[in-house]
């Protein structure tokens, strides 16, 4: 997946996502941002499954340097990003501002796919972008195929994943002092 404005939901703390539903939600009923809330939390769970979910995420600095709710929410969403970029089935890369221009000028995708090598039928791939109220699937092989060289590129204009956990903890010492 690509972010570029805000933490991909699957990398949300409670407090994070709950100031991102509180902000897009001006006039929703408490009840039904804490709704929202609770269902993204628990889509967290397929990072637990086993076997494990393999997640790649790319993410544009700014989605560090973006302070959602206040100091300490962003705080704990920072130290949250950098402990879960440890697990062994999770590849978290940064794309600094130095970086430039990229291929992802459109923003915010997420590319989900399965090869199952035994049963080729089941294998699938499609793109979800996320909109403000619903999300649009792609499941056409050339946008696929279009997506996932976007993707490809943007993973080699980012730090690599040793470099990326250094920035997200620089961005989190900042943040702190």
């Amino acid at each position: 997946m690509f972010a570029n404005t805000v933490l991909p939901g699957l990398l949300q703390t409670r407090e994070y996502a709950l100031a991102i539903h509180q902000a897009r939600e001006v006039r929703s009923p408490t009840e039904d941002i804490e709704r929202m809330v609770e269902a993204r939390i628990q889509r967290q769970g397929i990072l637990e499954r086993d076997p494990a979910l393999h997640l790649w995420a790319v993410l544009d600095e700014a989605v560090l340097r973006r302070t959602v709710g206040d100091t300490e929410i962003m705080v704990g969403q920072l130290k949250y990003l950098h402990d879960v970029a440890q697990s062994p089935h999770i590849d978290i890369q940064v794309l600094p501002f130095s970086a430039g221009a990229h291929a992802a000028g459109a923003g915010h995708f997420v590319i989900l796919w399965r090869d199952d090598e035994r049963e080729p039928l089941n294998s699938m791939a499609v793109v979800y972008i996320e909109m403000r109220r619903r999300g649009l699937y792609l499941d056409d092989a050339e946008d696929v195929g279009a997506y996932k060289l976007t993707f490809d590129y943007l993973r080699s204009q980012a730090a690599d994943t040793t470099a990326s956990s250094r920035l997200i903890a620089r961005a989190r010492q900042e943040l702190s002092s």
